[in-house]
């Protein structure tokens, strides 16, 4: 947890905010997306987290996939923005938030994913179709995500949502 979003908490408790996130769909080549084993509510979720202070998200998105992973993000893709009650969360701690999620995909990428003991338990490719449990927010980003894939196997394009 960044320290604004800590000295936040600190002024409002666990009372609902409105947090600025982002995340990247990273893909292997045999389409199976990376997914990590958070240590904060021990669910599996894409990497990605909070945009700092002066960040742009593009940086944010890059950052966050490093500390949490280890890989570099060499080209990323919008994939698109998540916000409402399907970014709605509520963590073990009582901590409840509602994400603006700006989410990236990526298929050039630069070493082997290793955990961040401090947030990532497990990294791990999984197949769309065999998914573990999957943090709410995270939900309708895989929903998305397998709908994508199966329009990319088909050759179509992508429209915009």
């Amino acid at each position: 947890m960044s320290d604004y979003i800590r000295k936040l908490r600190e002024k409002v408790g666990n009372m609902p905010i409105v947090l600025s996130t982002t995340g990247c769909l990273i893909l292997n080549e045999q389409n199976q997306v990376l997914l990590q084993y958070r240590t904060d509510d021990n669910l599996w979720s894409n990497p990605g987290g909070a945009v700092e202070l002066g960040e742009s998200v593009e940086e944010s998105v890059k950052r966050e996939v490093f500390e949490e992973t280890g890989l570099k993000l060499q080209q990323i893709e919008f994939f698109n923005i998540y916000s409402g009650e399907s970014q709605h969360h509520v963590y073990p701690n009582g901590d409840e938030v509602y994400f603006v999620n700006v989410v990236y995909i990526c298929r050039n990428y630069v070493g082997k994913p290793i955990p961040n003991d401090h947030e990532s338990k497990e990294v791990k490719f999984w197949d769309i179709n065999d998914l573990p449990q999957i943090a709410p927010p995270t939900k309708r980003i895989l929903e998305d995500l397998k709908l994508y894939l199966s329009e990319v196997t088909r050759g179509e394009k992508r429209s915009g949502d």
